[in-house]
């Protein structure tokens, strides 16, 4: 992908990990649900659902949450009109839709399945950890029977189950097991490991996937799914997906920008450059960053100018010695070598570029830069004058002031600050 070669010796890579991966890795989308979950978003129309739906096409996710139609009204109306979009454009995502293991839920997935001609994988949940069954007043004999009632449903209309316990990373293991077992006997295609509320760290990611690829998947002699479902109440959520995945998980979950409940679950945009950076995926993900902004502008979630990669600040500089760095890096006719030298993501790989500016900390060669890029001769006088208006403001020089000092030193409304 143009990337600095690694023989060349211009950098050491203390990042590789330990052994490869030999699978591929999955990602599942979860925005058009979990991330809805969010308090503070708005919820997008239809159109813009429809208008995500196939920025996730593009990007490859292999899976989306459709919705929980269970819930009823706008949401139930919208699962439908997704799957009939999926279908009917032959996408290669595989659907599927939240329910509780409630038969309440699960119908509503067999009917939409039923009237769009596809598959729908239900995504059913349940509580495991101590603590939850405690607050709901549940206990393990409850919980296997709600699970297998509700697998058994929807296998009677050969609609594929993905298991979810939520709270995993603090159930106890004899829980796990049980429910695992029990839904594994069943022949569910999928079981997910939740870090429900941000509680993983990655070591803990790492135990707890372990432990059930191979004290539960692998004693049960059944090829099933392995995946996992992060939040970022710790700021872990990327981490821990990586831990996970090298831990032997075979999908993971994330919503763009990380909306969802609370602070959020973990940024499917941030999973995929990641993975992509360490060697795990291979895609073009130029596209990446437009539906990052669709989905900003379809809930009403700014993003923040310092987000990785996809902030307006993510390859942008005024300061003098990083500009004057990627300043000579481009004079050598390199753009990967300037996209690295002082980033550690190549904005190419995503569609981006380094962006110059001119501050009080920025130096001359900045201003040169600058006037090059916008076909103005830098001479002596005008690099002079606009660095000596840098020097004189405290903040980044808009491009109306850099031209006025350029050519005449008058500022339209004053230097500002």
């Amino acid at each position: 992908m143009g990337f600095v070669s690694m023989d060349e010796g211009l950098i050491y890579d203390w990042n590789l990990p330990a052994r490869k991966i030999r699978k591929k890795v999955r990602f599942c989308d979860e925005t058009l649900r979990d991330g809805l979950q969010s308090p503070s978003v708005r919820h997008p129309s239809t159109a813009e659902k429809l208008e995500i739906l196939h920025l996730m096409e593009e990007i490859g996710i292999e899976s989306v949450d459709i919705g929980l139609p269970g819930a009823g009204g706008q949401m139930s109306a919208d699962t439908e009109v997704l799957a009939r979009e999926i279908a009917g454009n032959r996408m290669k995502m595989r659907p599927n839709c939240a329910a509780r293991t409630a038969l309440a839920d699960i119908e509503p997935i067999v009917s939409v399945s039923q009237r769009t001609g596809i598959p729908i994988e239900v995504a059913m949940f349940i509580g495991s950890s101590p603590i939850r069954q405690y607050a709901e007043d549940w206990n393990l004999e409850l919980m296997l029977r709600r699970s297998e009632e509700a697998i058994r449903f929807a296998k009677s209309y050969n609609l594929p189950v993905m298991f979810v316990t939520e709270d995993t990373v603090r159930a106890h293991p004899d829980d796990i097991k049980k429910l695992y077992g029990t839904a594994i006997s069943l022949g569910v295609e999928a079981i997910v490991v939740c870090d429900t509320v941000g509680h993983a760290t990655p070591r803990g990611a790492q135990r707890i996937v372990k432990f059930v690829r191979q004290e539960i998947i692998r004693a049960s002699g059944r090829r099933v799914r392995l995946e996992w479902h992060g939040h970022n109440d710790r700021g872990l959520g990327v981490i821990n997906s990586i831990a996970a995945v090298e831990a032997g998980a075979d999908q993971v979950h994330g919503t763009a920008l990380g909306i969802g409940e609370r602070v959020g679950n973990t940024a499917m945009d941030l999973l995929l450059v990641n993975f992509q950076l360490l060697g795990y995926v291979d895609r073009d993900l130029r596209a990446l960053k437009h539906y990052c902004e669709t989905v900003s502008k379809a809930v009403g979630i700014p993003i923040p100018p310092n987000y990785p990669v996809f902030g307006s600040d993510a390859f942008r500089t005024a300061t003098g010695v990083h500009a004057a760095a990627v300043i000579k890096a481009l004079q050598k006719n390199d753009r990967a070598l300037a996209n690295v030298v002082y980033s550690g993501v190549p904005s190419h790989f995503f569609g981006l570029d380094q962006i110059i500016e001119i501050g009080p900390m920025s130096g001359k060669s900045n201003v040169s830069f600058w006037l090059k890029k916008k076909g103005i001769e830098p001479t002596e006088e005008r690099v002079e004058r606009v660095f000596a208006l840098a020097k004189e403001s405290t903040r980044l020089l808009s491009e109306e002031e850099i031209l006025a000092a350029a050519y005449s030193g008058a500022i339209p409304g004053g230097k500002g600050s």
